[in-house]
Formats: C-alpha cells, structure tokens, sequence
C-alpha cells in the first residue's frame, strides 16, 4: 500500500523554482488548493494531479511512499535468499529484504580449507566490512594476507584485490555488509 507524501510536492516545486500561484495558474486551480494539497489538507483529483505532474515535469509514482511492512523491512530465518554456485565451497544468506538500498548484508559460509573464488582474486567498485561470527578467515588484500579469527572484524574498498580463504578445520560463517549492492 502506497500514501502520497504532500510534504514532496512542496519541496518538488520550490527546486523547480516556481511559486505557488505559478503552479496553480499552470494548472488551473487555485493558490489556496495547492496549498492545501501541499499541507496534506486536500487531495487532489486525479486530472489535478496529472496537470501538476505534467507541470513539474515528475511522474505521479514519485509522490507516492511505500509504507513500510514487516515483508520488505525483515528477512525471517526459513525466508533467506540462498546464493550457491555449482562446484563451489561457499553459500551467500542474503540477509537484505531487498536490492533496492544502497547497501547489501549477507551471511557468507565457506567450507574448511577452501577459498570463496579458488580461481584468483576478485574486484569490484564499493567498500565492505566483515565480521566472523565462527572459524578462522584469511583475506587476502592484493598480496598482503590478513588472518581473523571469532569476533575479529574488517573494512576495506571493494577496488582492492581480494579474496577469502578459510584455513581452518569449521565451516567459517561471517556477516558482511557491501556497497553497491551485488547480489
């Protein structure tokens, strides 16, 4: 379910520049309706709208906020996107409701003794940080290598070179938050 947001009208129409009499003039209707319209106290028709829409040069969706539920603000346990590549040695938890935010959580498994990309080290634009939660991890950052253990936790800008490896003999299980998102 969507509720409009009166109070982006407001602000949509004063970075254009116009006032409100411009805007009303513009659409045929009274100053004291888009004031109205932009305190919350009326809502417009639906030709109104698109008139102010057209005028503004915005589509109508943008005045419309998702209100938040319980089925895009969690993600349960049982629900999770599950990432796992054929022949690989590691499971991604996609642990962010959706793509739609500017950053990604996921909980990464790997199996003793294997790398996350066996096949040399990966690059991408953004930053990350990790936490191990269980087991050991080696990042490897170009040829530097850093070793965490339980509780230990990382940042790093995506652009490096990296590559995770789990050394020890426990699947290693480790939060990570990334951004962009990838997944």
């Amino acid at each position: 379910m969507s509720e409009f947001d009166y109070a982006k009208l407001r602000e949509v129409r004063q970075q254009k520049g116009y006032t409100i009499k411009e805007l009303a003039d513009a659409c045929g209707v009274s100053t004291s309706l888009i004031s109205q319209v932009e305190r919350g106290r009326v809502v417009p028709t639906l030709t109104v709208f698109w008139r102010i829409c057209n005028y503004l040069d915005i589509p109508m969706h943008a005045f419309f906020q998702k209100q938040e539920t319980d089925e895009n603000l969690v993600v349960r346990k049982h629900q999770r996107k599950i990432i796992h590549f054929p022949d690989s040695h590691v499971r991604y938890q996609l642990l962010t409701p959706n793509m739609h935010g500017q950053i990604e959580f996921l909980l990464v498994e790997i199996e003793p003794g294997k790398a996350h990309d066996p096949e040399g080290l990966v690059m991408h634009a953004g930053e990350e940080c990790g936490y191990v939660l269980e087991g050991e991890l080696i990042i490897r950052l170009n040829t530097h290598e850093i070793r965490l253990y339980e509780g230990d936790s990382i940042s790093f800008p995506s652009s490096t070179p990296h590559r995770f490896i789990n050394p020890g003999s426990v699947t290693c299980r480790s939060i990570w938050a990334m951004t962009p998102p990838s997944f």
